[in-house]
Formats: structure tokens, sequence, C-alpha cells
């Protein structure tokens, strides 16, 4: 009990106020995230619409979410997080209404769109907040314990949503719409603003200057370019994986049985991870989880009953496990302090880059050369991400150990203007 009550306090303890209620925040606005986790059988068997009327869609969204990401992440810096996730979440509610009415397929593509915007603005505001007010000691932790909430949610939500379904796939909208607006009501009345006002941050606000240095800053852009790579293929989980189960003959309700197996083995081993990457070369964690991502794509190939499904679901999310922690503390630490939101917004366009290009890629592949082309390709991927993480390694350490020397990634700087709740 005494180990438990230790392992417990090194696990949560010391964690910042503001940090619970956006852990809180993430946990409920998950717990009922059903749409995307169905959006493509909802579009092949409820609208009726084709594989890549489908991937096109899911295309829009990502388009929508990478303009929602540059916008969100300059927003951040120059209004506020407070304000810039107030209103990500208020539109992201109404739009995911509005796309739950929509029939025709021009109407349901531009609720995408706009629903991927709102959604991903979202994001870079919400991971700058989170380097603003935890120290650099503690987030390895934090940022797993972030991301163990969002896949408790994501398991609960993946089981749940295919029951809901059956009674109507409108059930889903509206559930998702709810939970973001009380995300929303979280944010308003517990979260205070975290940006703070600098000489420096005045110097760097003209959004040209700002976006120059992300161009310039040639180790970050690798470093996202690589991300890309992945998201790449990790996303094929929610656009072909769940068709390519459909052709298999199994449910919908099966494919959230399977899919949530994800993030009950995150749920169950994440707490554990940054123990065991403590210490360990970071560009080493990434490349081995590159090989086991790309292993467990690769596996689809040969699946063809729930089981096969399931074990290719705990392979690849055994890599993503090792990912995540250390793709989030090298974004804090290789973002200078200033530009945190636009660091966070350039590397959540690449996830949004990937929203919009992997359904597309993927359903032109699956139907073009086969099942088996499309996962073998994604195994493919995985192989040369990880060697350029070895490669591209040591220029990242170097580039954040500058940084550290110099002061500026570590905490909040000290405000010359501190800025109000309101985020003016």
């Amino acid at each position: 009990m005494r180990a438990a009550k230790g392992w417990l306090q090194e696990t949560t303890g010391g964690l910042p106020k503001i940090f619970w209620y956006l852990w809180t925040g993430t946990l409920i606005n998950r717990l009922g995230s059903f749409v995307l986790v169905f959006l493509a059988i909802y579009l092949t068997q409820e609208r009726g619409f084709s594989a890549s009327q489908a991937g096109v869609v899911l295309g829009l969204w990502g388009a929508g979410g990478a303009v929602g990401a540059t916008v969100g992440g300059t927003l951040s810096d120059r209004w506020g997080r407070r304000p810039t996730l107030l209103t990500a979440h208020l539109g992201g509610a109404v739009m995911m209404l509005a796309l739950g009415f929509a029939h025709e397929l021009w109407a349901v593509g531009l609720g995408a769109l706009l629903l991927g915007l709102f959604a991903e603005a979202a994001r870079p505001a919400f991971g700058a907040m989170m380097i603003d007010v935890v120290p650099e000691r503690d987030r390895l932790r934090a940022f797993s314990l972030n991301y163990w909430a969002i896949n408790l949610g994501f398991a609960c939500a993946a089981v749940l949503a295919g029951f809901a379904a059956q009674a109507g796939y409108l059930l889903l909208f509206v559930i998702n719409a709810a939970t973001t607006l009380v995300t929303a009501v979280i944010i308003f009345i517990k979260v205070r603003e975290t940006r703070t006002i600098t000489v420096s941050t005045r110097a760097s606000a003209a959004p040209v200057n700002a976006f120059r240095a992300i161009l310039n800053d040639r180790v970050y852009l690798w470093f996202v370019g690589l991300n890309l790579l992945g998201a790449l293929v990790f996303l094929q989980h929610i656009s072909m994986l769940p068709i390519a189960m459909a052709d298999s003959g199994l449910s919908p309700a099966t494919y959230g049985s399977v899919i949530a197996l994800n993030g009950v083995l995150i749920v169950v081993g994440q707490l554990f991870i940054p123990r065991l990457i403590r210490g360990r070369s970071r560009s080493h964690v990434l490349a081995l989880a590159a090989v086991v991502m790309g292993l467990g794509f690769g596996l689809t190939a040969f699946a063809d009953t729930a089981w096969f499904y399931g074990l290719t679901v705990l392979i690849w999310t055994v890599g993503e496990m090792l990912n995540s922690p250390s793709n989030a503390t090298l974004i804090a630490e290789l973002s200078p302090s200033e530009l945190r939101g636009r660091y966070q917004g350039a590397f959540s366009l690449s996830w949004q880059l990937a929203g919009a290009i992997a359904p597309i890629l993927g359903g032109l592949v699956r139907e073009q050369a086969g099942n088996a082309a499309l996962w073998f390709g994604c195994a493919g991927i995985g192989l040369v991400m990880a060697v350029a993480h070895l490669v591209s390694g040591p220029a990242r350490e170097r580039r954040a150990l500058a940084l550290r020397t110099a002061g500026a990634p570590s905490a909040p700087l000290k405000t010359a203007e501190p800025v109000g709740p309101s985020g003016g």
C-alpha cells in the first residue's frame, strides 16, 4: 500500500491546479468524442457515400483542421490561450450539431471542413497553456497524464458509440456537442489566462516575423515532417481500418470494441511509460516507436477476424505509447517561449495535413493497388521514419540544449504587463 501511494504521489503530485482543470476538461470531452471514431462508417452505411467520397469528407475535416491549427496557434500567442480555447470549443459544439443534421454530400463536406477548423484551433492553445503552467521537470509526466485522460475517454467512447449508434447516429453528434460545451464551461469558470506579454513577445508578435522564424528553424521543420509521415500511417485507423473490417464482414460495434483496445492498453500502461523511457535517448525511443507502429499496421494486411484485428491494434498502440511522451516534451523544448502557440500550431498542422491526405491517399491506394499494398506501405513508412529519427536526433537535442541554456523555454517569462482573465 505504501509503495502504491508513493507511486501515485510521484506520478500525480505537485502539478498545478490549472493543469488538472485542463485534464478534467480533456477527459470529459473525450468521453463524448463519438463522431470521428465512427464517421467513416456513418458516411458509408448511413449516408450511402462511397469509400472515396467518405475519404474526401474526412480529408475536408483535415483541411479545415490545418487552417484551424494555423489560426489557433497565432491567436493563442496574440489574443490569448483562454479566449482561443473558448471560441474553438463553442464553435466546435455548434458545428458538430450542424454536421449531424446535414444530408447532402456538399453540406456534409462543408460541415466537416468547419468542424475541423474549430476543433483543431483549440490544440495549439491547449498545448501552449500546458507548457506555460507546468515546469520543465514535470512535463513528461504531465503530458503522459493528459495523454492517459485522452485515451481513457477514447476507450469508453469507442465502446459506447457502438451501442449509441444503434439508437440513431444523430445521438452521437448530440452527445459529442454536449461534452464539448461542458469543457468550454470548465475553461470559462476555472482556467485563467496564462500567456504573458514581454518586450520579446511584442518584438516577435508580427505574424510575418513569426512565420519566417518557423520556416528558418530547419531542425523543428524536420521534426514536424517526420510527425506528418507518422500521422499518415496512424490515421488509417480512423479512415481505412473500419472499411477494411466491414469488408471482412465485421459490424460497427465490433470495430468499436476492437479500436477501444487502443485506449484500454494506453489507460493501463501509459502511466508507467515515463518511468520506462526516463533517461533514455529520445531519438532511439522515437525510432523504436516508428518500427513497432509500422509493424502493427503492416500486419493488418493479414487480418480477417476480430481477434487478429485486435492484435494489430495492440501492437501499433505500443508504438503510439512510446512516441507520444517523447514527442510532447520535444515540442516544448524546441519552442521559443514567445512563439509557443505558433510552434504548437505548426506541429498541429502536420496532424491536420495528414488528416486531409491520409483518408484520400489510403482510399486511392486501397482501390488501385489493393488492401495489402496499403498496409505494407504503412510498414515501409515506419522503417523510413526510424532511420530518419536516428539521423536527425542529435541536431534536435543540440537545439533543445541551446534553448534551455538561453533560459527561454523552461517556464513562463516574468510579466511586464499581466494579461487579465478576459485575455485582453
